[in-house]
């Protein structure tokens, strides 16, 4: 029998409602390790993992280089003395000059995405001058006050107002709406390229496209969120290159750049952006992260590891092949039971399957669980679960795994009338 006093400590020490769901799934068993595609609980149960994390393990567990790269810098240097200048960060901001789109350039190094849209959001009124946002409803940059104040679901947003004045959201993939938000005081238009937490939406051509548009005619920044859909997920190093020609003021990315290993983010700005470093160099610094003269060494080490994994084993090209399998699949069982699934969409491997109610969704994702598949709900967008797993899952693992979601949607359509 499971030992189930951690589910007691847990709600005693950490949160109880979290355990509370725990208990109510029938998850009896935490997960004690993990590699590529699966994680093992203590009772020796694998399970595949198709919520990635949040999107984190694009390279999957333990990926073998970089935990050597991990266990290397270990060695040498974990953190600096920000006393003299570092190589780490170094070579990782030259990396990510390299694969990012654009001109961008500079890159301030943070611990999570949530710190990565904080220091755009700074940048951006440092920069103009200016103090309004344009986002997007159903949109979510962390749930930190500055990019809580531009995510989009109030359930997150109530319990801590009064937030940043002066976000005006519009509907996300609504050209002439963001046109119109638009304007000389605007600051910087926030977007994720594709929305994640929404609900895996794909934004119409020439949106993005119309942003930058928006952003040139009244001089204001463009910000592209791609911590959840960067590193290749969706077919591209960044999906905003699937608008060819549409190069952001700033990136954020976070999640997969620290390989899975090590919390890592960063803001990535072309150089007239951040030119303002140039007289302020320490404006904006943290402790773990970044600021003045880069990052932390190991988790830039292992930054760069995760770009250079990322590139020679070619993981938007991976992201195509599969994500076009698993996609065929989740389709066609949707076509055989649409009282359970009634949409797919999104980009490579970052698919979203909806589902007619919220109640349905509940359910697919618990008989999920009991056939031993992870998936995880979109944060704003419960009737959606996520189909995001490591790019490393195998093709045999995609059908074996489509099989149990066939399977769970069958029990699921037995009582989705219902629900």
């Amino acid at each position: 029998m499971a030992d189930e006093s951690w589910l007691r400590d847990l709600a005693t020490y950490i949160n109880p409602g979290i355990a509370r769901a725990y208990s109510f799934l029938g998850v009896l068993s935490p997960e004690v390790r993990a590699e590529g595609a699966f994680v093992y609980d203590s009772e020796g149960n694998r399970y595949t993992d198709m919520g990635g994390g949040y999107g984190v393990m694009v390279h999957g567990y333990l990926h073998p280089r970089l935990v050597a790269r991990a266990k290397a810098q270990l060695d040498k240097l974990a953190l600096p003395s920000r006393s003299l200048p570092v190589l780490e960060p170094i070579a990782l901001a030259k990396r990510l000059a390299e694969i990012t789109p654009g001109a961008l350039q500079l890159s301030f190094f943070c611990n999570s995405g949530a710190e990565a849209n904080e220091a755009a959001l700074k940048f951006a009124r440092a920069r103009t001058g200016r103090k309004v946002f344009v986002s997007t409803h159903g949109a979510f940059h962390g749930k930190t006050f500055g990019a809580l104040s531009v995510s989009g679901r109030d359930l997150y947003k109530d319990p801590f107002r009064p937030l940043l004045p002066d976000v005006r959201l519009v509907p996300y993939g609504d050209i002439d709406a963001l046109r119109a938000a638009v304007d000389d005081e605007v600051a910087a238009v926030i977007l994720e390229p594709i929305q994640g937490e929404g609900g895996i939406i794909v934004p119409p051509d020439g949106y993005l496209a119309a942003a930058r548009t928006a952003c040139d005619e009244h001089g204001a920044m463009l910000i592209f969120d791609e911590i959840q859909s960067g590193m290749g997920r969706t077919g591209h190093f960044f999906a905003c290159e699937h608008e060819s020609g549409v190069a952001p003021d700033f990136l954020t990315v976070s999640k997969a750049l620290g390989g899975g290993i090590l919390p890592l983010g960063a803001c990535v700005g072309t150089a007239d952006a951040m030119g303002f470093l140039d007289s302020m160099p320490l404006i904006h610094t943290s402790t773990f992260g970044g600021g003045g003269g880069g990052g932390a060494p190991l988790a830039t080490a292992v930054g760069c590891e995760a770009i250079d994994v990322m590139r020679e084993e070619d993981f938007p090209g991976q992201a195509l092949r599969k994500g076009a399998l698993l996609r065929q699949g989740l389709e066609a069982i949707a076509q055989e039971f649409p009282q359970v699934i009634s949409e797919v969409r999104g980009r490579g491997l970052m698919l979203g399957i909806e589902c007619p109610r919220e109640g349905v969704g509940g359910m697919l994702m618990s008989e999920l669980l009991h056939r031993h598949v992870l998936a995880l709900w979109t944060l704003n967008n419960e009737r959606v679960l996520r189909m995001i797993p490591p790019i490393v899952i195998s093709e045999d693992t995609i059908a074996e795994t489509l099989g149990q979601i066939r399977a769970a949607a069958a029990e699921a359509a037995l009582v989705a009338d219902d629900l």
